[in-house]
Parts: C-alpha cells; sequence; structure tokens
C-alpha cells in the first residue's frame, strides 16, 4: 500500500479584536510552488466576494480531479478530446447541522473530434466518475452532467 500525502500551507496576518464582523477574512494558499492563492470566507460570512472561498475551491477541486480522471480514461480508450469546459457549482444549507457542502454539479462541455462515438465518451466521463479520488472523498454528493460537442 502507498500513501500519499499532500502538503499545503494556510497564513492569515491581522486582528479579531474588533470581533466577528470587524475582521478581514482574506488568507493566502500555497499550494506546491504555486503562486500563492488569496482566499477569503463566502461573502456570506463576511468574506470578500472578489476573492475564493473554500466551498468554491471544493467545487474546483471535485471539478479539476474529475477533469483529469477522464483525459486519463479517454487516452486510454483512443478517444481524440479536443477541449473540456466545466461549470462546477458546489451547495451548502447553512440551517443544516452541522453546515456542509451537500451537492457539487459538474457540467462539463466536451468537444471532441468529429464522428467520435459520443456514448463511448459519455462511458469514459462515468468511469472517470468512479475513479476521482476527490468525488469518492467527499460526503456531498458529486454528479456529472456533461455534454459532448464535435469540434
Amino acid at each position: 500500500m502507498t500513501t500519499h500525502h499532500y502538503r499545503t500551507e494556510i497564513t492569515w496576518t491581522g486582528s479579531t479584536a474588533t470581533g466577528y464582523r470587524g475582521y478581514d477574512r482574506t488568507h493566502t494558499a500555497i499550494v506546491g510552488t504555486a503562486t500563492p492563492l488569496p482566499l477569503s470566507a463566502d461573502p456570506v460570512f463576511g468574506g470578500d466576494p472578489e476573492i475564493a472561498n473554500p466551498e468554491q475551491l471544493l467545487a474546483v477541486a471535485a471539478s479539476s480531479c474529475q477533469l483529469l480522471s477522464f483525459l486519463a480514461a479517454a487516452a486510454r480508450r483512443g478517444i481524440d478530446v479536443r477541449d473540456y469546459a466545466d461549470t462546477a457549482t458546489a451547495t451548502m444549507d447553512d440551517a443544516a447541522t452541522p453546515a456542509r457542502v451537500d451537492a457539487v454539479a459538474l457540467a462539463p462541455v466536451i468537444g471532441v473530434a468529429a464522428g467520435t462515438d459520443h456514448a463511448a465518451v459519455l462511458d469514459a466521463v462515468a468511469a472517470a466518475h468512479e475513479r476521482c479520488f476527490v468525488a469518492a472523498s467527499l460526503i456531498a454528493e458529486v454528479t456529472v452532467d456533461a455534454r459532448v460537442e464535435d469540434r
């Protein structure tokens, strides 16, 4: 068995002396050697609406994992994928106890070479979803509603 470890860093500076409403939620994530990514809270919770928040990152992690799993499945099956664009949404009912993201919906539009069997592409999408590490790690339901287009 191999155990994989994923290291990230989060930094924040400021003061909470002014109470819950007064402190800045902006912080920075560093993943590997990538450029630091500013983060904040959801605007509903006092965050900056112009900066990514953890709930968005959860959605993008599921979307990214699905993309990478799909590309691997498509390549193994000889499917010529030309482009892939996904709009991911995560939903959370903060009235639930405990509040949590309860659903992530992925809606990729997949461009393939003309003449490609669309059913085979959708089969690769389903296989990728079954192998997506992030989706398998979440309590939230992750759904994929893919559309295939010839390019």
